[in-house]
Parts: C-alpha cells; sequence; structure tokens
C-alpha cells in the first residue's frame, strides 16, 4: 500500500511529465525552437552589447565621480541575462505570441544591469545622469525606494532604450536597470533565498512575511543613519576649509 509520500510523489510527477508534454513538446513550441534558435541567439546577443553599453556608461561616471569628487558612488554593478527557461515562464505568464517580434516588443528585462551604491542619493543622482546622456530614453521608472513593495522590498528600476551599432544598423534595444544600496541588495538577495526555500510550512510563511518585513524597515533605517552621518561628516569639512 502506497504512503501519502508516495502517492504526493507519483503526483507531482505525473503533472511535471504533462506539462514537458504539453508545452515544451508542443508542436508550437518545436516549431519555434527549430526555426528560430539562430535569430533568438542573435536577439540575445544584440541585449548582451546593449547591456555592456550600459554598464559601460556607469563606470565611466563613477571614474568621472573619483577624479572630481574624489568618491566612487558605485560599490558594484552587476549583470545577467535572462535564461532561455525564463523567458518562456515570462510568454506563458503574459501570454504572448511565441515568435522574435513579440518576445523583443513584450518582455522588457531580458537585458539586466543592478548598480549597488554606497547611499540613496547616490541612487537618483546616478539615475539622473544615466537619464541626461541623449542617447538613452526612459521607457518605464518604478520607485520602489519611495514606495516599497508590500514584502518590504526596495529598489529603483528603469526599463531604458540604448542604441547599439552593428556593422550596418543601429538598433534599440532594451535594458532594466535596477539601483540599490548594499543594504537593499543584501536584503533582496537574502529575501529571494529565503522565499524560494521548498517544504516550508504554509503555517511560517506568515511569521517569515512579518520578519522579512521588519528587516526591511531595518534596513531602510541603517541607510537612513549611514547617510546622515556622511552628511555630517561633509559639512565638518565644509566648515574646515572655510575656517583655514
Amino acid at each position: 500500500m502506497e504512503t501519502g509520500r508516495q502517492v504526493m510523489g507519483k503526483i507531482v510527477r505525473e503533472t511535471k511529465d504533462r506539462f514537458i508534454r504539453e508545452n515544451l513538446l508542443s508542436d508550437q513550441f518545436i516549431d519555434f525552437v527549430s526555426g528560430n534558435m539562430l535569430p533568438f541567439d542573435t536577439l540575445l546577443a544584440y541585449y548582451r552589447c546593449a547591456m555592456m553599453e550600459i554598464e559601460t556608461k556607469f563606470k565611466v561616471l563613477n571614474e568621472q565621480f573619483s577624479l572630481r569628487y574624489d568618491r566612487n558612488p558605485i560599490e558594484t554593478i552587476k549583470t545577467r541575462i535572462k535564461s532561455m527557461n525564463s523567458i518562456m515562464k515570462k510568454i506563458r505568464r503574459k501570454d504572448i505570441p511565441l515568435d522574435i517580434d513579440s518576445i523583443e516588443k513584450n518582455i522588457w528585462d531580458i537585458a539586466g544591469v543592478r548598480v549597488v551604491c554606497s547611499f540613496s542619493e547616490d541612487i537618483y543622482l546616478l539615475a539622473q545622469c544615466l537619464l541626461e546622456q541623449d542617447d538613452i530614453t526612459l521607457i518605464e521608472r518604478k520607485d520602489y525606494i519611495k514606495n516599497p513593495k508590500p514584502s518590504g522590498y526596495r529598489s529603483l528600476h528603469l526599463i531604458v532604450e540604448v542604441p547599439i551599432f552593428l556593422q550596418n544598423e543601429k538598433r534599440a534595444m532594451k535594458v532594466e536597470v535596477q539601483f540599490r544600496t548594499i543594504a537593499m541588495d543584501f536584503w533582496a538577495s537574502l529575501e529571494h533565498k529565503i522565499r524560494y526555500k521548498k517544504n516550508i510550512p504554509e503555517s511560517d510563511m506568515e511569521l517569515l512575511a512579518a520578519e522579512l518585513l521588519d528587516c526591511a524597515d531595518i534596513s531602510a533605517e541603517l541607510d537612513s543613519r549611514m547617510e546622515n552621518i556622511r552628511k555630517r561628516i561633509e559639512a565638518s569639512k565644509e566648515v574646515e576649509s572655510i575656517v583655514k
């Protein structure tokens, strides 16, 4: 006689097998893969180029701030291209046609750049510097710092278009840019790892969400206090230079 665990395991395997057969092995998906792999790989290469353009812009800005103001507002720059698996899941979730043009038109975060800053003020300063460049077009802005998500997540998200110059053409490609402080990035990274752990009892989820929200508030307070300390130090330096 099968135990409850064995029955559940069997159901999971059958569900997974059915999903693969109905979706990943469907005629539509097979036709898409066989007919679009080269165009799809080319599209991803374009996104990588756009991602590198944005990354370079921030590296140049960081160098300029270092030379002019003797400080580096950027701690780290992280980049990523969505995997085929993530793109396919988004196609299903958005219920969009399975073709290259539709992917490029409807999925805006295939290329991503995350800029981790020391202070919140640096986030808005760098975002402004980026958007003031004449080859950057703002498509969408979501400020989760001023308006955090219910979970406590904080970040500034921009969708921008940047041109890439190919052999015989110029293409405008979309890139998602996320700005976070060190504290925001630390919280978001751990929150993601915790939330996507398997086998967390449902009874613990509500307590976990409340604890994560509390940690997010503590993280935001830390950012605010560190920013105030920096301002006090800078103000003291200005007074000292005047006195001298």
